[in-house]
Order: C-alpha cells, then structure tokens, then sequence
C-alpha cells in the first residue's frame, strides 16, 4: 500500500486546497479528505474489501487529482514552523518529555484536518522543546498551532514559534510569550 497521497492547488482565487486520500487498514476503508488550507476539512470513507480494492481506489484517487490540477508541493517549497518550550532543565524532564507527546499527537491530528502539512520530529535542545512542523501555508499554520496549543491546555504561555523557508536556517520570530527580536533552536 503506498501510504498517503496528499496533493495542493490553488483555486482560480489564489486560495491553497488540498486532497488527501489513504486506507486505514483497521477499519478496512479507503479514506478521502479535502477541504480549502486552514479549515476543518470534508471526509468520505468507503468500505473496501481487501488492501487490492484499496489500492486500485488509491491509483483512480491520483488520476482524479492530477486531472483537476492538483499536485504535491516538494519539501523544499514549503516552510518550517517549529513550536517551541522553554525548559527549566537542559535536557528536560518526565514532565516536559510528556507536553512533548501531547503537544505533538495534538499538533498532528490539528494539522492533518486543516491541510496544514505535518509534524516532522521533535527535540530537546539546549533547555527548549522544539516540535518541526513542515506546511505549504506559514501564517496559516502559526495560527493553527496557536489554537491547537491553547484547546489543549498544552503550557500555551510558554510556547514561541518561529518559520523559516525548507533549507533556511534562520528562523524568525512568529509568536512569542514575551517581547523577543530573534527565535533560535
């Protein structure tokens, strides 16, 4: 099964939408998920009966796509956004490595239903927690992140977030708890 398909255009608006499609092999269904960047999107599931009907499924899904104009945005045309918390400690504590896997499966999923793109990795730095999200839609995505944080009563008064374009490695400043000029990993 080759995973997900997750494809972009802009409408005749300049507007970012996305279509995904995968099969959840738990409840044997092929999975289509579309909607404009930013916004709760639409789900339709059909039942499928076995990985080969899925497939078959997933092959029409790309056709379809590609036919409409829709297309994967490569990595190095997309951004990363990094939510990050600073640490008491260097290398963090039980405590932090726990925000770590709430903030992060609640990043995900927040993402993922907004067309927002996808939580990369994360890591302990330097006394700050930095989770890597890469998008197709910066502003969007801070945005996004912020009220992901904040519904979850994840620290949100400790959360900094800062982007910068695929291979860039200065990061400016997007959100901060307090006034801050710069935003360093």
């Amino acid at each position: 099964m080759s995973g997900i398909i997750r494809v972009y255009k802009r409408n005749d608006d300049g507007v970012l939408e996305f279509r995904e499609a995968w099969y959840d092999e738990d409840y044997r269904q092929f999975v289509m998920n579309h909607g404009v960047v930013g916004h709760q999107s639409k789900t339709e599931e059909t039942d499928v009966a076995d990985p080969a009907a899925a497939e078959g499924l997933m092959d029409a899904f790309a056709v379809q796509c590609a036919e409409d104009g829709y297309a994967e945005i490569p990595e190095e045309e997309q951004f990363w956004v990094v939510a990050q918390y600073a640490l008491k400690t260097k290398d963090g504590t039980d405590r932090d490595r726990y925000l770590e896997e709430k903030a992060k499966d609640a990043l995900i999923s927040h993402l993922a239903w907004r067309g927002l793109g996808i939580v990369d990795r994360s890591e302990f730095s330097d006394a700050k927690l930095n989770i890597f999200c890469l998008t197709p839609e910066v502003n969007k995505t801070v945005n996004a992140i912020k009220v992901c944080i904040r519904g979850e009563d994840l620290d949100f008064t400790k959360l900094s977030i800062g982007a910068a374009p695929f291979g860039g490695t200065t990061f400016k400043i997007k959100h901060s708890p307090k006034a801050a000029n710069s935003f360093t990993l």
